[in-house]
């Protein structure tokens, strides 16, 4: 829509310029007719050769530079720029009619119906306000004309009639600018239709993607940030299955009404697809987008919706996601799945929280050879494509980072254990794309010859990491995270100290989350059920030191809100 606007405006302006110059080429004709006035009509004359010079040459470079400036130079300029020399353009053309007309005999002119055309053209151009103006300004110098040549004459004829001429001037702005403005109210409201969300009243999904593609590339052109914030109402579903669709609606409206009131102008809130919505913010850095992000979620949470009760904490409350570019995105496709992906992290820690997007691998870029990062992006975008696959692994992965870090301070590893086993977690299970999404997603359990298949993602996940100098520590975990104490593991049945300790460190973790993580074919094991298998698979499938320290940190913390939204899907 925005576009066809915009190609609608440029055909107008174009006719308009067209009219412009027309009317350059009669103020030609006008002067000629006034200055040639030799009785021959040979052209070679010296007389009519040096007007005709002193004439079109002028006119001519002018309706050429004209003709550069309206169809190219214009577009150039900052869009305020243009609104100033508009102006300046309108004056112009007002001068030089008022010019014409004073050289061709002022009030007896026959030639004060120029001022029509830029009435005309300011009309159609900017609105029925200029137009009067423009309409207004001109009947007054003509009208100023005829009392200045004839001041002391009890009856002015010519002011007479060019009252009925300023008449038609202010006559014809009038009713112009009136279907102008109509048809200016008429495509706004089929923008609404096309751009708002019925429902919120807030923009829909499309016009927040061609918004946000067009303030990337202003911030891009401004070195100026643009942030963004996902929201997603927590619980909505149940909500819904509660009160009914219509309840829901409701919530969406109210929080939608919540939104529209809390962002500021120059900031663009849309629904971007059922219980989700997004906020651009441009020229807002993280700082100010976290906090206005917060601010956002409390007013959420402390407002009433009818059926709270019901919810899980007693209130309707939104996790939201921030990201922002350039420094966490390279473009705007980049900026919608950061923050997307920032929100799922609020919704797997607790949910009714403001996350940032950060990245593990953004991490690992900074520290690894320029050659290869190239790889790790691509590395980046092939954990996407797994996270989009299957949602298990994408909260999976972020569960296991977190426990690592915290095993990581137990078991006082160094800086750099600490930095390989959680570049470790993260990227674990890289080998599960090439893993059909029909295995990752089965309700039942897998089949002997599709368990064989998921058993090769560690040997996978080696292949697409190898080839990167600076991830060759990691090598080991990945390819080792299934191993088992006893050396009834896979791939390569290692034992005991012969699997490697960041490794065994890995196993313990993974198998912990996995063990208290809802999936189809496994029935979820509280905390105190999971540590107590993991004492009993100690010394087994587990390293008993590993083990033992790990279950110490799970019952230190149980019921503490952090591990409790480790675990929350």
């Amino acid at each position: 829509m925005r576009r066809a606007k915009n190609n609608k405006q440029k055909q107008i302006n174009d006719i308009v310029s067209v009219v412009k110059l027309a009317v350059l080429l009669l103020i030609g004709i006008i002067l000629c007719e006034n200055f040639i006035k030799s009785d021959s009509r040979i052209i070679w004359v010296p007389e009519v050769y040096y007007t005709l010079i002193c004439l079109f040459i002028p006119l001519m470079v002018s309706v050429l530079i004209y003709l550069i400036w309206i169809f190219s130079t214009r577009n150039r300029f900052n869009k305020r720029y243009v609104d100033i020399i508009n102006k300046i353009e309108i004056a112009v053309f007002i001068i030089v009619f008022s010019i014409i007309i004073f050289i061709c005999g002022v009030n007896e002119s026959q030639y004060k119906f120029l001022y029509l055309f830029i009435i005309i053209t300011t009309t159609i151009q900017y609105g029925m306000k200029q137009g009067i103006v423009v309409s207004c300004i001109s009947s007054l110098i003509i009208l100023a004309m005829d009392i200045f040549m004839e001041p002391n004459i009890i009856v002015n004829t010519y002011f007479e009639n060019d009252l009925i001429l300023a008449g038609v001037f202010i006559l014809t702005a009038w009713p112009l600018g009136f279907y102008v403005k109509i048809e200016a109210e008429h495509i706004k409201k089929l923008e609404e239709l096309i751009n708002i969300d019925g429902l919120t009243e807030l923009y829909n999904h499309r016009y927040l993607c061609d918004s946000l593609a067009e303030k990337v590339k202003n911030g891009d052109r401004n070195s100026k940030p643009v942030s963004m914030i996902f929201i997603d109402i927590d619980y909505f579903k149940q909500y819904n299955d509660t009160h009914g669709h219509q309840k829901g609606d409701y919530v969406l409206r109210k929080i939608g009404e919540i939104i529209r009131g809390n962002v500021g102008k120059e900031d663009i809130a849309a629904r971007y697809g059922g219980e989700e919505f997004a906020i651009i913010l441009p020229d807002t850095n993280e700082e100010e987008a976290m906090q206005m992000a917060e601010n956002l979620r409390k007013k959420i949470e402390c407002t009433h919706f009818e059926g709270e009760e019901s919810q899980p904490k007693g209130k309707v409350t939104v996790s939201m996601g921030v990201s922002v570019y350039p420094n966490k995105a390279r473009n705007d496709i980049e900026l919608i799945k950061s923050a997307d992906d920032a929100l799922y992290r609020a919704k797997f820690f607790n949910k009714n929280r403001v996350e940032a997007y950060t990245s593990i691998l953004d991490e690992i870029k900074k520290n690894i050879d320029e050659k290869d990062i190239e790889l790790v992006t691509s590395i980046k975008t092939l954990i996407s494509v797994i996270n989009a696959k299957d949602r298990y692994t994408y909260g999976h992965v972020e569960r296991v980072v977190v426990y690592s870090r915290m095993i990581a301070d137990k078991l006082k590893l160094s800086k750099r254990e600490k930095e390989i086993l959680i570049y470790g977690a993260y990227m674990h299970d890289i080998g599960k794309i090439n893993i059909n999404k029909e295995v990752l997603m089965k309700k039942m359990r897998l089949t002997d010859e599709e368990w064989e298949l998921l058993k090769q993602h560690p040997a996978n996940g080696v292949e697409i990491i190898k080839s990167v100098e600076s991830l060759k520590d990691i090598i080991p975990l990945i390819i080792s995270h299934h191993e088992r104490y006893d050396g009834n593991g896979y791939p390569n049945k290692l034992k005991g100290k012969e699997i490697p300790y960041l490794a065994r460190i890995l196993t313990v973790v993974d198998s912990f989350d996995a063990m208290t993580s809802n999936r189809p074919y496994n029935t979820r094991k509280t905390y105190e059920e999971a540590a107590e298998e993991l004492e009993k698979c100690s010394g087994t499938q587990f390293d008993p030191e590993i083990s033992a320290a790990f279950i110490e940190i799970v019952r230190k913390n149980e019921g503490e809100a952090f591990i409790e939204g480790v675990s929350d899907i």
